[in-house]
């Protein structure tokens, strides 16, 4: 199952907050693409298909895509600010690999 930290909770709650249309929920996915073969969506949902899975993560209702669930499985996202800049951050068990800017990812 798919998790966020607290502060992913606190980042996704603002970005909620902050549009005027009702939301169901934030939609992570897998898709093809990037550098490494994989490559993280994510978005806030109006709504949602009955083959979706709804996962509860801190008040944050996580919505995932059948095809994307088993890649999904376990990952932990975060979100990260420093001088850099700030963005979620992806830790997930099930890649052999990530590319240099830790957008895309293989299995």
């Amino acid at each position: 199952m798919i998790s966020l930290t607290g502060k992913a909770v606190e980042a996704v709650d603002r970005f909620i907050t902050s549009v005027d249309k009702p939301v169901a929920g934030l939609r992570i996915q897998v898709e093809g693409g990037g550098c490494s073969g994989f490559k993280y969506t994510m978005k806030l949902e109006e709504e949602t298909s009955e083959t979706d899975q709804h996962i509860d993560c801190g008040g944050v209702t996580v919505v995932v895509d059948e095809n994307s669930a088993q890649l999904l499985e376990g990952v932990t996202v975060d979100f990260v600010e420093n001088l850099e800049g700030s963005g979620f951050k992806f830790e997930n068990p099930n890649a052999t690999g990530t590319c240099g800017c830790g957008n895309s990812f293989t299995c």
